[in-house]
C-alpha cells in the first residue's frame, strides 16, 4: 500500500514538473516578444524625440523670423507714415512755391506795364520833339531814347560862338521849339549838360573847360526860363567839361562833335515809382 502511494506521488510530481516547464517556455517566449516590442517602441520613441527636437528648433526659428518680420513691418509702417508726412509737406511747399512764382510773375508783369507806359510816353515825347525841330539839320541836332531816357544833343555851332557862352539868335530858335514841347509835358524834368572838346581855354571869367561847360549849360536854362517860361524847378544845369567825349578829339571833326549841349529829359522819378506802386496794389498780388 505504501509503495502504491509513493509511486502515485512520484507520478504526480513528474506530471506537475512537466506542466511548469511548458508554462515557463511560454512565459519566456512572451518575455522575449515583450522585450522586442519594448526595444522597437524605444527606437520609435527616440526617433519621435529627435523629430520633436527638430520641429522645436524649426518652431523657434519661425518665431524668430515672425518677430523680425513684425519689427520690419512696424518700421515700414512708420516709414510710410513719415513718407506720407514728407509728401504732404512737399506738396504744400510746392503749392506755396507755385503761388510765389505766380505772384512774382504778376509783379514782374505789373513792373513791365509801368516800364512800357514810361517807354510809350518817352516815344511820344521824342515824336513831338522831332516834329518841332524837324526843319533843323540832322547833323546839328539829334533826338534819341536810350534805356528809358530821352536825349537831345545839340551841336554847339547852333548855340554858341567858339569859346563863348553867349547864345546865338539861331540858338534861341532851337530852344524855343524845345521849350514848346517840354512845357506841354509837366511830368518831365530835364538836365542840361555842357560838353567841350579838349582844347584848353583861358579867358577873362572862364578859367578852363569846366567853367565853359557850366556857363553854357546855365545860359541855356536861363534862356528857357526867362524867355520861354519853362519852370526853373524842372531844370538842372551841369557842366561835364571835356571828360565825356562822344568821339576822339584827334581831328577837327571829332572836336566839333564833342562840343555839344545835351538835354536829358527824365520822367519825374516819384511819378515813375507811383506807377509801379499803383501796379503793386493790384489785389491779385496782395
Amino acid at each position: 500500500m505504501k509503495k502504491i502511494i509513493l509511486f502515485g506521488s512520484v507520478i504526480a510530481l513528474l506530471f506537475s514538473s512537466c506542466v511548469s516547464q511548458k508554462k515557463y517556455a511560454e512565459l519566456e517566449n512572451q518575455h522575449k516578444n515583450t522585450q522586442d516590442l519594448l526595444n522597437t517602441t524605444t527606437v520609435k520613441l527616440n526617433s519621435c524625440l529627435e523629430d520633436r527636437a527638430s520641429l522645436q528648433a524649426k518652431a523657434n526659428s519661425l518665431e524668430s523670423q515672425v518677430a523680425s518680420l513684425n519689427a520690419t513691418n512696424k518700421d515700414l509702417i512708420r516709414s510710410i507714415g513719415d513718407f506720407t508726412d514728407l509728401t504732404k509737406k512737399g506738396a504744400e511747399n510746392l503749392q506755396k512755391s507755385l503761388q510765389s512764382l505766380q505772384e512774382k510773375d504778376l509783379t514782374i508783369r505789373k513792373l513791365q506795364d509801368a516800364v512800357n507806359r514810361r517807354d510809350s510816353v518817352n516815344l511820344a515825347l521824342v515824336q513831338s520833339l522831332k516834329g518841332a525841330v524837324g526843319n533843323m539839320d540832322d547833323s546839328d541836332i539829334e533826338i534819341s531814347v536810350e534805356k528809358g531816357v530821352v536825349f537831345v544833343n545839340i551841336s554847339d555851332k547852333l548855340l554858341f560862338s567858339s569859346g563863348s557862352y553867349n547864345l546865338t539868335s539861331r540858338a534861341k530858335e532851337v530852344l524855343g521849339k524845345v521849350a514848346l514841347v517840354v512845357k506841354n509835358k509837366p511830368d518831365f524834368e530835364f538836365l542840361v549838360e555842357g560838353h567841350t572838346d579838349n582844347v584848353p581855354i583861358s579867358r577873362p571869367g572862364i578859367k578852363d573847360n569846366w567853367d565853359l561847360s557850366v556857363l553854357r549849360a546855365t545860359a541855356v536854362v536861363r534862356t528857357l526860363q526867362t524867355e520861354f517860361g519853362v519852370d526853373p524847378a524842372r531844370m538842372t544845369a551841369g557842366g561835364r567839361g571835356e571828360y565825356v567825349p562822344v568821339t576822339s578829339n584827334a581831328d577837327a571833326d571829332g572836336k566839333s562833335k564833342n562840343r555839344r549841349t545835351r538835354i536829358v529829359v527824365l520822367p519825374k522819378l516819384e511819378q515813375f515809382y507811383e506807377m509801379i506802386e499803383e501796379g503793386l496794389k493790384d489785389p491779385a498780388i496782395n
